[in-house]
Parts: C-alpha cells; sequence; structure tokens
C-alpha cells in the first residue's frame, strides 16, 4: 500500500504514471529498451521531447513569444544564470521573502548589481510584502519574486505589478496556479514538487529577452544556446522530461491549471481549518492571508507533543510531515499528485490528536 506522501520534495507522483513508466521500462515504444537507456537522438525519444514540449506549453498557456527551456540541475542554478543573462550593469531587485528567496539574492549579489527591493527577515517572514512596500531603484531590470516560499509555508497572492518586468521562482506552486505571463520575462523552477523526478528546472522567457543572451558566457550557461537547441544541444535530462509529460498529460486530463489549483486550495482549506479550529493545539505562523496552499507549516505546543504526533503520523502511513530544519515544527506539502483523499485522512488525525492530547 502507498503512504500519504507529505514531503516537501521530491513529490508524489501518480500512481498510474509510475505503474505506466514500470511497463515501459524494459521495452518503450517497441526499442527493446527504456528511455533512460536510448539515445537522446534517436526518433523515439525526439518524440517524447517533442511532445513535453508541447504539453508544456499548452497546460501552462504560455504564449508563443516565449522560449521554454529543459535546463538541467534545477532551480537552484538558475539563481545564478538568470542574472548572468539578464542583468548586465542594470540594477536587479529581488524580495527576500523567505529563505528560497533570500538564497536567490544572494546568488545573484555575486554577480551582478542585486538589492533587496523587500526584506521580510526582520519579521521572520510571516508574510509578503503589500505592493506599496515593494521599493524599486531607477533603472531596475527586473524584479526578482519566489511566489511560494516552501520552508516558511507563504504564498503571494497577487504578482505585483510595480513598472519593471517579473523573473518568478515558481518551484513549489509549478503550473498550479494560472501565471500573468504579461508581467514576466522570465519564469522558472524545479519540477521536483508538483511535475516530474527532480534533476530539471523547465524556464520560460520571453524571446526577445532570450535575443539579447551575453555572448561572453560559457554555451550551458546561455539562454539562446538552450533555445537553439530545442534544450537538445547536449543530452538532457531524459527521464525527468519522460515522467512529466506523462504528468502534464493527466494534468491536462484533469481539467488544466485551473482545476489544480481549485484541488489545492481544497487540500490545505482542510488542514487549514483543523489548525483555525484547533483552539491554539495547532499555531500556523503565516498571516492568513499569506497562507500557502502548497506547505501547510504548523506547530504544537511542546517538542515532546510534536514528536508524538509525529511517531503517530508514520504509524498511520503519513509521511514527510516534520518541518524545515532551519525552522522546526510541521509541514504538510500537498503537491499536486497528493490526493484530496490523504489530506482528509491527515485533518482527521489531526482531529483525533488533538482531543486525545489537549489536556498533556
Amino acid at each position: 500500500m502507498r503512504v500519504h506522501n507529505f514531503g516537501a520534495g521530491p513529490c508524489t507522483l501518480p500512481a498510474d504514471v509510475l505503474e505506466e513508466a514500470r511497463d515501459e521500462m524494459l521495452d518503450f515504444a517497441g526499442a527493446g529498451m527504456s528511455v533512460v537507456e536510448m539515445s537522446h537522438r534517436s526518433d523515439e525519444y525526439d518524440a517524447v521531447h517533442a511532445e513535453t514540449l508541447r504539453l508544456t506549453r499548452t497546460v501552462s498557456g504560455c504564449p508563443d513569444d516565449f522560449d521554454i527551456l529543459f535546463v538541467q540541475v534545477g532551480a537552484m542554478l538558475q539563481f545564478g544564470m538568470i542574472p548572468m543573462n539578464l542583468a548586465g550593469a542594470d540594477p536587479v531587485g529581488y524580495l527576500v521573502t523567505g529563505a528560497w528567496g533570500k538564497g536567490a539574492f544572494e546568488d545573484a549579489a555575486l554577480v551582478a548589481n542585486a538589492y533587496p527591493a523587500w526584506d521580510g527577515s526582520s519579521e521572520g517572514f510571516r508574510r509578503m510584502p503589500d505592493p506599496g512596500e515593494i521599493e524599486i531603484r531607477d533603472a531596475t531590470r527586473y524584479l526578482h519574486i519566489t511566489t511560494n516560499e516552501t520552508i516558511g509555508g507563504i504564498r503571494m497572492v497577487e504578482f505585483p505589478d510595480v513598472g519593471v518586468p517579473l523573473v518568478g521562482d515558481m518551484s513549489s506552486e509549478y503550473l498550479a496556479r494560472p501565471i500573468d505571463w504579461d508581467r514576466y520575462d522570465l519564469v522558472y523552477g524545479g519540477v521536483q514538487k508538483n511535475l516530474a523526478p527532480a534533476g530539471m528546472a523547465v524556464v520560460f522567457i520571453r524571446r526577445e529577452v532570450t535575443e539579447r543572451t551575453p555572448q561572453t558566457l560559457p554555451k550551458y550557461l546561455r539562454y539562446d544556446w538552450h533555445a537553439k537547441t530545442d534544450s537538445l544541444g547536449n543530452t538532457p535530462p531524459m527521464f525527468p522530461i519522460y515522467i512529466m509529460g506523462k504528468v502534464l498529460a493527466r494534468i491536462e486530463a484533469g481539467g488544466g491549471v485551473e482545476a489544480l489549483e481549485a484541488a489545492s486550495a481544497r487540500k490545505a482549506g482542510l488542514i487549514y481549518d483543523v489548525i483555525d479550529e484547533s483552539g491554539g493545539f495547532y499555531t500556523n505562523p503565516v498571516a492568513p492571508d499569506c497562507r500557502s496552499h502548497m506547505n501547510v507549516v504548523f506547530t504544537l505546543g511542546t517538542l515532546d507533543l510534536e514528536s508524538r504526533f509525529l511517531s503517530g503520523a508514520e504509524e498511520r502511513r503519513m509521511i514527510g510531515l516534520k518541518g524545515h530544519r532551519s525552522v522546526g515544527g510541521c509541514r504538510a506539502s500537498l503537491y499536486a499528485a497528493l490526493s484530496e483523499e490523504s489530506a482528509a485522512a491527515l485533518a482527521a488525525y489531526m482531529r483525533e490528536f488533538a482531543a486525545d492530547n489537549r489536556d498533556s
């Protein structure tokens, strides 16, 4: 029996996708071998690659004037690639909204004239900024935002409109909400939260921006090189691309981004309702209007209670609920393939545990 996987990443994947991949592992498309064994120049893999690119554009609603790139490693490589490709000598603004926004800013500051347009660290990263709090300097090339902070459980409900193009890290809610493409020059994210196994980032970049790529960078760090080669300039991360195509097909068949957004809100609502109705037994530190739909963080009154809660969850085959080591507490990640039944099972267990331990 499969577990209820609330881990923050890699994500749980649809069981039917895993079963399909299992059945194709020895013989994909009559080739007598799996996708992970064949040449990335083969006709069989070329069809997989092209279909995944097509589905990525269709499901995301990405306009035709954006390039779609499959780049190895994950989102952290983009922390450096983005300023190297886009910034030039101009200042670039960063919203420091949590651990990942801070990480993106710190890496950008090594290679570009980066500055914090807002920094929530003094408040403990418990909310996103109001639009009037974002300070944009003259000649700013872009504003980098992290739309969902996985560790802190904070969500940016509205994308800011501040008069400069946005660059967005959407790793932990990728394709689980519509993207206002007009505001963005670049959107990126690791695939290991909602879409595929770890090892790759998907980058959407406005084509006119791609065409301004500095030619002084090593080619793998240049967005125009990835675009010109259709992300096939070297051996791509074939397995994540192959699995992502299958996941995207199911997202499309299930109603697309809008349906996934609604399902995410329902799943999160089940857990937040328990927290809010617990009379303080469970607490969530995030401002209510900034609560993440993907990563619900909460604490219990004592470390002993927390330990017993986590042990009881594991006995019920609920795994991955321990909070990030930097903040402690508990965290339930509710990514795309996690069923509403799993979220309901966690909510029921939380109610049961609170009833049994309220006087502890």
